[in-house]
């Protein structure tokens, strides 16, 4: 047996330990995961080309993720089901998002030109209010398939936020490290919107007290 089935059969019988095998059937091959977790961003790179589209783009993968987890049929024409019931009230929120991002980013950038008294914490707040914004939509978009409503979904985002803070500090560091990879190669934007939904997802069902 090569190193690579061992580690397998490890995997297996801890995923059947925990019962994950059980919930998540999809989890267990790890290299399909990995291959739908791209294709994943690919789909909501393409659907995100509108901007105001990113919200639903990002809740339509999201479903789509949730269903491969699930050993569901997952084609892509329910993605597009998906994203276009998203998008029905879900360009609303796109819109809000835009205009906080694009009035953060103008604060950052305003900052960064060191002109304002108190410009360090003026840049520090900017960067810690906009990976904050970008937290929260990810985590409302994961939560947006369980109940196929916006508001349902962002009140779900803040209750499961004071439950689990740790679970929203994993999500803030999946948004940086999303950032950091595509400012480095703008290229890796695909797979790393792909992790993201895919992290957002994954604290979405954590286990809370």
């Amino acid at each position: 047996m090569t190193r690579r089935q061992r580690e397998a059969v490890r995997d297996r019988h801890a995923a059947t330990h925990d019962g994950s095998s059980l919930r998540w059937p999809g989890a267990t091959a790890r290299f399909a995961l990995f291959g739908e977790v791209l294709w994943v961003g690919v789909l909501c790179c393409v659907a995100s080309l509108g901007i105001v589209t990113i919200p639903a783009a990002f809740a339509a993968g999201s479903a789509h993720l949730h269903r491969f987890l699930r050993a569901e049929d997952s084609p892509l024409r329910q993605f597009a089901a998906d994203f276009t019931a998203a998008l029905r009230t879900g360009w609303l929120a796109g819109l809000g998002v835009v205009l906080a991002v694009g009035l953060l980013l103008l604060d950052i950038i305003v900052a960064n030109s060191r002109l304002l008294p108190g410009w360090q914490v003026i840049l520090a707040a900017g960067v810690v209010l906009l990976a904050g914004v970008l937290a929260a939509l990810a985590g409302t978009t994961a939560r947006w398939p369980a109940s196929r409503s916006w508001r349902a979904a962002g009140r779900r985002w803040l209750r499961d936020a004071r439950k689990d803070p740790a679970g929203v500090l994993w999500l803030v560091a999946a948004v940086v490290l999303t950032l950091m990879v595509t400012w480095q190669l703008p290229p890796l934007v695909v797979p790393g919107v792909g992790c993201l939904v895919f992290a957002a997802l994954a604290t979405s069902v954590r286990p809370r007290r």
